[in-house]
């Protein structure tokens, strides 16, 4: 990730939700708050829901790869939690990816 870095504290996770502005989609929840870095922190959280361990790991991965390929499109400069909800096991990558789109859309923090 060339302009982010990992949201790792649950003080950052917790700053973003306290925000309190989020949009969903069917497969994933994202909460955005804007920073002062002028680059993005990105926190991703799957919970016991969506399935085992594998699975889990499985979808954090797929996000954070269609993150990673997308991350030109995003404006710098704010912290991002994005939930992955219980529809998204067993999704493919398209989904994924379109779905992360969708929700940075919403939220207007995507670029030209």
């Amino acid at each position: 990730m060339n302009f982010s870095e990992s949201l790792k504290k649950n003080r950052d996770f917790g700053n973003v939700y306290n925000h309190k502005k989020s949009y969903a989609n069917k497969y994933l929840v994202m909460y955005v708050k804007s920073n002062t870095l002028g680059r993005n922190r990105v926190g991703i959280s799957v919970s016991k829901k969506v399935g085992n361990s594998i699975i889990r790991h499985r979808v954090t991965r797929l996000i954070r790869e269609s993150y990673r390929l997308k991350e030109s499109f995003f404006l710098c400069g704010f912290d991002i939690v994005i939930i992955a909800r219980p529809s998204t096991k067993g999704i493919e990558y398209k989904k994924i990816e379109s779905a992360l789109m969708h929700v940075g859309k919403l939220h207007r923090i995507l670029g030209e």
